[in-house]
């Protein structure tokens, strides 16, 4: 699906100081890192080539009718292509958004499931709510960072189409949106 290597990426060892020099460094108003060689920023490139995302493709784009979907008809959709619906709607945030705490609580549940000889419609379900996590927790983080956007079930319904999105373009316009 493309998203392999955000997951080895996940596995690596922080070096919490030289995240904190880059942050140090950081300039919001133009976009870049001011270091002593000069002026630094991410470019699409980047993001290719560190998270092997693709920078081409389809756009990342919402439909307009999931635009005013009510958040009944998210969770509705979210049990239909996960075989997972919160009981308590306290853990959504507005419209479209839930908790990730919720999906890990959940998937935790399953986990021990999952072996060999599970049907195709199990780890489908299991695969949705991983890249919701992916999505939520990594690639399209919010300021909580307890909450991912469930418009991407949008994106999830066809898990083999993908490979076929601009996620590298996504990910870095919502970097600097």
């Amino acid at each position: 699906m493309g998203f392999y290597r955000i997951f080895e990426i996940g596995r690596l060892q922080l070096d919490r100081s030289l995240i904190t020099t880059l942050i140090e460094r950081w300039r919001p108003e133009t976009h870049t890192f001011h270091l002593p060689i000069g002026e630094a920023t991410i470019t699409l490139q980047d993001v290719e080539a560190l998270y092997v995302m693709p920078a081409d493709g389809l756009p990342v784009a919402l439909p307009q009718g999931m635009r005013s979907m009510s958040r009944g008809q998210y969770l509705d959709l979210l049990q239909k292509l996960t075989g997972f619906k919160p009981q308590d709607e306290t853990v959504c945030s507005g419209t479209s958004r839930i908790g990730l705490t919720t999906i890990r609580q959940y998937l935790e549940i399953l986990h021990p499931d999952i072996t060999g000889e599970t049907d195709d419609l199990h780890i489908h379900r299991f695969t949705r709510l991983v890249l919701l996590l992916l999505f939520g927790g990594f690639l399209f983080p919010n300021t909580s960072g307890n909450l991912v956007s469930l418009q991407f079930l949008h994106h999830l319904q066809l898990l083999d189409a993908l490979p076929q999105y601009n996620w590298g373009a996504a990910i870095l316009a919502y970097m600097y949106r």
